[in-house]
């Protein structure tokens, strides 16, 4: 297991539901959340939590990370705040380090080119679209999509957004996964054996 802090961007008006899934069952597995923000003044998410970044932006270097989380924000569509945090995909991605967009984010990285030429997902495809991208044709319609280190979802699958990162970073695999996401998406009572069997509760 890589030793490296997984990465949580946040920044006002962040969607704080749509990645609690994935942060609590990596810091169950082990994993150091980090949280980076736009400095270290703090921040205000859409449900009122104000959270204290870890470091700045400009501060986190890919190869000091083993994923860099991106949630939406209505920050993605009523300004160039949080270009910066498209850039820093980039940077990562031309690193081979993960990145996981969900919701608006999804517009960021389409508006920074990174989804022309990596199958993804978003809300709807008309949304992606509005953004000018040119990866249109690579859109799925799907609940979340891995493309090499790439993980995308809609708003409203924070469950599926957190399969595939749990799924990319190796934290669990085959009969396992499948149960986690049973139980979590679909209440699932005979997933629970499988996870406790596994210790993975």
């Amino acid at each position: 297991m890589s030793a490296k802090p997984v990465h949580l961007a946040v920044y006002d008006t962040l969607a704080d539901w749509e990645t609690g899934h994935a942060t609590a069952q990596l810091a169950r597995a082990g994993r150091t959340i980090r949280t980076v923000g736009p400095s270290t003044a703090p921040v205000t998410s859409t449900g009122g939590l104000r959270i204290q970044p870890d470091a700045a932006l400009d501060d986190v270097r890919p190869e000091d990370s083993a994923l860099l989380i991106l949630p939406g924000a209505d920050l993605w569509d009523t300004s160039d705040d949080l270009a910066p945090f498209a850039r820093k995909a980039r940077a990562f991605l031309e690193a081979g380090v993960p990145v996981a967009a969900i919701c608006g984010a999804t517009a960021g990285l389409a508006r920074e080119g990174l989804l022309d030429d990596r199958d993804h997902t978003s809300a709807v495809s008309f949304y992606l679209a509005a953004t000018g991208y040119a990866g249109g044709e690579r859109y799925v319609e799907t609940d979340a999509v891995t493309d090499g280190p790439l993980v995308t979802a809609g708003p409203t699958e924070p469950v599926a957004f957190a399969r595939e990162i749990l799924r990319l970073l190796g934290v669990y695999e085959g009969e396992v996964l499948d149960a986690w996401y049973r139980l979590f998406h679909d209440s699932d009572a005979a997933a629970y054996a499988v996870l406790e069997k596994a210790g993975a509760l």
